[in-house]
Order: structure tokens, then C-alpha cells, then sequence
């Protein structure tokens, strides 16, 4: 039965006798006919070969990387390869025979010379433990079988199902804490002393929120809005940003130790990749010179260039969406339906939110199409060292994408848009947008919110249904083909269903994998960034990772060919674009408390201005008075001449959120006192959160006592069987 079992399954259309493609297919085929490969060919429509590499290979492998513990042991004795390594060593073959024309197979399967490449999913007993235990909806609060995926898909896949199944494990935490937070932020708000001066100020006249037609307001018709706010904005967030800030650090140390003991059991921490490759490059051709490593400042120098010109494309697309936003809010508020000009401001926010999730749809084809270009101009040395370069470009251009329009709202919406009478407009006609008066967060909340779940819910349900029809569709067209052939033929060859059923499976490529990567460190940034903002983050995260297990194995094992295992030891230069991750959501989230929110001013007026502190009164709250404190008088008669706002009050003046002064609109002394408290906060809050991180990084280690154990003992008893050789020779 042994040797019915083929690698790998390479397909072709039937050229023309004699044609250029045919050709070049049979002297490829010949190059593996003397490497020792048995071929077998299968005609159904298309060609299929069927490609088995001689024992030897693998026995000269087995010899080259045999374990340097067992060197000492019978060189005779022969373990089986296991499959997963069979299927690499093969891969690797196949991916560097050379036709005497000097072509590669990806370079015949560019000209259409072979159509596809892969391994064939087996029908042996992991798959089936694996299609039954584990790629199941029913299985989702279930442990993975992390040894038997390790056992079917390699180390790297195992590896990735491990970090995901740990992430959730400890967001799980995250959400809980998230949830509390916004649960006490639910029961605060009604009580909340500014929500409620915002609903009785039924008298306080605010400015208009665009030039033309727009009435003036009161600040009690923006009841809920502040209720809602406060709900976000309160003591609780912040202590909840400063727990995600340790959080991800504890993450981090964790997973690290975890995979020690993970890769400890596979036998793989002291594993040398280098070495492996070599050894491959050894095997396919004994007279290879190992490429050397290279280094060029010039091609280095050109690349950053171009990565910063595609950075500077990305942050003017953030720019195209607040020109939208600017240009929506006057087109709403003007509108003739009643409830779109009440809500101009929400509305314009959430259009814009949709219209930005579209763009990080459009813009992840591109980002992905510029960094593989970029990667080819480098001209890596190794496959691992193109990913880890492809890996860095494609999580910047991702990651100012996903988070440019998110740091406009948060840092810059309503901090430069000037003053009435005095604004800051767009081509001199349209009016940045401004803050509620009772802050800006929650527009950073209701962008989060929307992106996070249609990234969520549309992203998953496409990434689960296009290769699921995709499979259909492939499925229905081969079927009636396989009818005409007639029964006789499929029980004289075993092999046709089973290489036709895999070929019917949608394609897997390179980056199969990677993306399933990129999306979750995404995800992870959005979990930790501006969590300040969206305490709910950790857990649409949780609910999301929950799916994405069960998602992502039901691919694997029923939707697409098999993977190509890859081994590997880590989960490569991911960690180190997490670890950026978690000090960048120490800086965001500090400056999410000190600019967005009004935490610090309503801290300053606490402590400085309010009732408490300037008439020594304990009954009455401090923050009585804080709303009117917080907004500024503006005159009627100062407006620019053009703008024509609706129907002016009895009173000369209306009220605009800002610490100016009445006569001149310079600044007043409370703005700069502030300023400096917002300063003084964002010091303090990331001095503080990084030392946290760095006591939390240095009190879990790295690498578990017993794993440290482990090897010592194993070094005293190599140690020990080497000196028991020794000794007799001596006498």
C-alpha cells in the first residue's frame, strides 16, 4: 500500500504533440526521472502526474540532520520520515530541479506548462481525527488538537492554531474587564454630573454647526449624545486602558513560554534553519554553492523611499475622508428630511466610517501587490527572509490603512478647525468639522465600532463563503466529466478519484497562512490601541477568534489543497510586530485619555476651578459648573460675512466648545493650564505603563524552569555517555 502513496500531484493541460509546452514538460518530467522520482500518469481531461521521490532522499536527510544526541547510536538504524517532512523535501525538490533550459517550475507553471502543484490530503487517520474533532462548528469552546495538526500540517501551521488558540484564551480575561467597564459606565452615566447640566442647559445657545442655513441650538437638544459620551468617557476607561497596556505585555511572556515548552516537545528549540536549507540544497544537487548574504545601503535607501512615498498615499486617502466627512455634514445638514439635518454630524461620521472600511478593502489588494514588488527589488536570500521582509512592509501599509482615518478622529478632529468667526476651512468654502460639546471619543467609538464589526462579520462571512462556493462550483463542473469515463476505468486506478478530489479543492499559495496572520495582528491592534475609546473591543475580538479557529481549520481540512508543511520553531517576525504593537497601544492609549477625552479637564476643573476647591462647599459635586466653564461666548455680530446662519437669537451671543476669551478669542489662562495637564498626564501615563511592562516582562520569563531543566540533563548524560566512551580506550 506504501507504495501507492505519491508526494505531490503535478497537473497539466494535454498540449499538442510536439508543441513548445510539451517539450518543456517532458524534459522537467525527465530531470525528476533521474533524480530517481517514479512518475505516474493519469488522463481525465487534464494531465495528472503522480510524483514519488526514491527512499534515498530522505535516508541522506535522516543521515545530514540526524540529532546531534544520537550521533553516537547505530547509523544503520532507519526511522520513517514522517509525512509532513517527506512533503517539504519533495517541495523543495520540485521548486529547484532545473530543466536544461534553466526553468524552474514556477516559471513553467507562469507559462502555463503545468497548471498546478500540490500534495494530496490522505485519507489517513489524523486527517480523519482532525475533520472529525476539530474543523467542526459543534467544536468551538473545544481544546485543539495542536500534536495532530502539528502531525498533518507541519510545525508552522500547528504553531499559528497555538498562538490563536492562546490569544483567545487570555483575551477571554480582556473581555470580562471590558465588559465590566462598560456595564459601570451604563449604571454612572444617568448619575453623571455633566450629562446631566448638559440636558437641563435649555438655555445655553450654541453657535451653528455649518455656514449656511444652520440654526442656532441648544445644548440640552444633545441630551443622549452626552449621555452616551459619558457612558465611554469616565475614571473606568482609564484604568482599563492602563490594564491593556500590561495586558499585552503579559500576553506576550506568556505565549513566549508557551511555545518554549510547545517546541521543547517537538524536539525543535536549538533547531537551525540554515542548516536545513543547506542540507535540502545538498540533497537536490550535490554541487551547490550556498548564495551568499547580501547587503546594498543604495537598494535599502531606495525602498524606504518608496515605502514612505506609499505611506504618504495612505495618510492622503485619511486625508479624502475627512474632506468627505467636511463636505457630508454640509450636505446633510442643508438636506431637506428633517432628521438628517438633526443628526448631520453622527450621520456624516458613520457614512464615513463605512465608506473608510471599503477603502481597507481596496487598499489591502494594493498594499499587498506594492510590498511583493518591493520584496522582489530586495532580492532575499531565503523564503523565510522574504516572508519576514514582505511581513514588515505589508503590517506598515495595513496599519496606516486601518488606523490613519482612526488617528485624525482621535488626535486632530476638532483641535484645528479654529474658532467662529475666525475657521479653518477646505479649498476656502467648506468648515473642518468640530467636537461635541461633550468631547470627541465618541466619534472615535462609533468608527471603531462600525469598522471592528463589518470587519468582522462581512470579512469572515466572505472569507468562509467565496472558497466554499468556489469549491462547489469546481466540484459540479468536474462531475459530469467523470461520468462519461465509465465505471471500469475508476476501479482499475485507485488514484484518479483521490488526485481528482484534490485537484477539485480551491488553490492554496505561499501566503495562505500569512493572511490569516496579518488579519488577527490587526485585530490585535485594534483590541489595544485605542481600547481607551471602545472597551468592547476585547470582546467582539474574543466572539470573533472564537469563529476564526473553527473558520480557518474548516478551510484547511475540507476546502483547500493541503499546505505545504513548512517546520519552523517560532512564529518568526510576528512576535517582534506584536511587541511594537503593545508599546505603540501604551503611546495611543495615553494620548487617547490625555487629548480625546475630557479626563483631564475635568480633572483640572475638579481640583481648581470648581465649587469644592473655590468656595470650600462639600455638598454640592465638583464638577457643578464645569460645562459652562468648559465653553467660551462668542458675538453675533463677529460672524464672517458670508456665512448665514439661521434664525439669530434675542440674545447677542452664542456659546462654542473652546477656553477663549470674549473680547479678543485669544486663549485663556485655563486653556494652557490644560495643556499642561494634558502633558504632564501623557508623561506620567506612559513612563508609568512602560515600567509596568518592562517589571511585567522581566518577572515571567521567558522560558519555563523545567524546559531549562530539560536540556541540562540532557547535556549531563551526552556528557557522561561520551566519557564512557572514552575511558576503556585510555586503559
Amino acid at each position: 500500500q506504501d507504495e501507492e502513496k505519491w508526494d505531490f500531484v503535478l497537473v497539466s493541460d494535454i498540449h499538442e504533440v510536439g508543441s513548445e509546452k510539451e517539450i518543456k514538460r517532458k524534459k522537467f518530467l525527465d530531470e525528476l526521472s533521474k533524480k530517481g522520482f517514479t512518475i505516474k500518469k493519469i488522463e481525465e481531461k487534464k494531465l495528472f502526474y503522480g510524483v514519488r521521490a526514491p527512499k534515498q532522499i530522505f535516508r541522506k536527510y535522516q543521515w545530514l540532520l540526524r540529532n546531534p544526541d544520537s550521533r553516537l547510536q547505530n547509523p544503520d538504524v532507519h526511522h520513517d520520515v514522517p509525512v509532513t517532512t517527506r512533503i517539504r523535501i519533495v517541495n523543495f525538490i520540485l521548486q529547484n530541479t532545473t530543466t536544461p533550459d534553466l526553468e524552474k517550475l514556477d516559471d513553467l507553471i507562469k507559462k502555463k506548462v503545468f497548471e498546478a502543484a500540490f500534495p494530496l490530503h490522505e485519507k489517513e487517520e489524523v486527517r480523519e481525527f482532525l475533520k472529525e474533532k476539530w474543523a467542526r462548528w459543534r467544536d468551538i469552546f473545544s481544546q485543539q488538537p495542536i500534536e495532530k495538526i502539528r502531525c498533518y500540517f507541519g510545525e508552522k501551521v500547528a504553531l499559528y492554531f497555538a498562538w490563536l488558540g492562546w490569544y483567545t484564551y487570555l483575551l477571554g480575561i480582556a473581555a470580562v474587564v471590558g465588559l465590566v467597564v462598560f456595564v459601570a459606565g451604563i449604571t454612572v452615566f444617568n448619575s453623571s454630573q455633566v450629562s446631566k447640566e448638559i440636558c437641563e442647559a435649555s438655555n445655553t445657545i450654541m453657535c451653528p454647526l455649518c455656514d449656511q442655513k444652520c440654526p442656532f441650538w441648544l445644548l440640552s437638544d444633545t441630551c443622549t449624545y452626552a449621555k452616551v459620551t459619558h457612558m465611554i468617557d469616565n475614571e473606568g476607561t482609564v484604568l482599563f486602558a492602563m490594564f491593556m497596556a500590561i495586558w499585552a505585555t503579559v500576553f506576550l511572556e506568556l505565549w513566549k513560554r508557551q511555545r518554549a515548552t510547545v517546541v521543547t516537545n517537538w524536539d525543535l528549540y536549538r533547531w537551525d534553519e540554515e542548516e536545513e536549507e543547506l542540507a535540502m540544497e545538498l540533497i537536490n544537487n550535490l554541487q551547490h554553492e550556498p548564495q551568499q548574504y547580501q547587503h546594498s545601503y543604495f537598494c535599502s535607501t531606495i525602498i524606504l523611499l518608496l515605502v514612505l512615498v506609499m505611506i504618504a498615499v495612505l495618510i492622503g486617502i485619511a486625508h479624502a475622508l475627512v474632506i468627505y466627512r467636511v463636505i457630508a455634514t454640509a450636505l446633510f445638514s442643508q438636506s431637506n428630511s428633517e432628521f438628517l439635518r438633526e443628526q448631520a454630524n453622527t450621520m456624516a461620521v458613520m457614512t464615513g466610517a463605512v465608506l473608510h472600511y471599503i477603502t481597507i478593502v481596496i487598499m489591502t489588494k494594493v498594499n499587498r501587490r506594492v510590498a511583493l514588488y518591493l520584496c522582489d527589488l530586495e532580492k532575499p536570500r531565503t523564503f523565510s527572509q522574504r516572508e519576514n521582509n514582505f511581513t514588515v512592509k505589508i503590517f506598515t501599509f495595513q496599519f496606516f490603512t486601518n488606523f490613519s482615518s482612526l488617528i485624525y478622529i482621535a488626535f486632530f478632529l476638532g483641535r484645528i478647525n479654529g474658532h467662529p468667526g475666525n475657521y479653518v476651512r477646505i479649498a476656502g468654502k467648506w468648515r473642518l468639522e468640530e467636537c461635541h460639546p461633550s468631547g470627541c471619543i465618541t466619534d472615535l467609538f462609533i468608527q471603531m465600532a462600525i469598522i471592528m464589526l463589518l470587519k468582522q462579520t462581512i470579512s469572515n462571512v466572505m472569507e468562509y463563503l467565496v472558497p466554499w462556493i468556489a469549491h462547489k462550483l469546481h466540484k459540479k463542473q468536474q462531475r459530469p466529466k467523470n461520468r462519461r469515463g465509465g465505471e471500469e476505468e475508476e476501479a482499475e486506478d485507485p488514484c484518479k478519484r483521490q488526485w481528482l478530489s484534490n485537484y477539485q479543492l480551491n488553490k492554496v499559495n505561499v501566503f495562505s497562512l500569512f493572511d490569516e496572520f496579518l488579519e488577527m495582528v490587526i485585530q490585535y491592534s485594534f483590541t489595544t490601541i485605542f481600547v481607551a475609546a471602545f472597551p468592547l473591543a476585547p470582546l467582539l475580538a474574543f466572539c470573533n477568534n472564537l469563529f476564526e479557529i473553527r473558520l480557518d481549520a474548516i478551510k484547511m481540512m475540507r476546502l483547500r489543497r493541503r499546505m505545504v508543511p513548512r517546520k519552523t520553531n517560532d512564529i518568526g517576525i510576528w512576535l517582534q510586530v506584536l511587541e511594537a504593537i503593545g508599546i505603540l497601544a501604551v503611546i495611543g492609549n495615553g494620548l487617547v485619555i490625555a487629548i480625546t477625552s475630557d479626563f483631564i479637564p475635568m480633572q483640572v476643573y475638579k481640583y481648581t476651578y470648581s465649587p469644592c476647591m473655590t468656595e470650600n462647599s462639600t455638598d454640592v459635586d465638583c464638577l457643578t459648573g464645569y460645562i459652562n466653564h468648559s465653553l467660551s461666548i462668542f458675538r453675533i455680530q463677529d460672524f464672517e460675512p458670508y456665512t448665514k446662519p439661521g434664525l439669530a437669537p434675542t440674545e447677542l451671543c452664542c456659546r462654542y466648545r473652546d477656553y477663549r476669551n470674549a473680547d479678543d478669542y485669544s486663549y485663556t489662562v485655563q486653556f494652557w493650564h490644560i495643556f499642561a495637564a494634558r502633558l504632564a498626564f501623557l508623561i506620567l501615563f506612559e513612563h508609568v505603563a512602560l515600567c509596568v511592562k518592562l517589571i511585567a516582562a522581566w518577572y515571567v520569563p521567558d522560558v519555563p524552569q523545567s524546559v531549562k531543566n530539560q536540556f541540562l540533563e540532557r547535556k549531563h548524560n551526552n556528557l557522561r555517555k561520551e566519557l564512557r566512551w572514552v575511558m576503556p580506550q585510555k586503559v
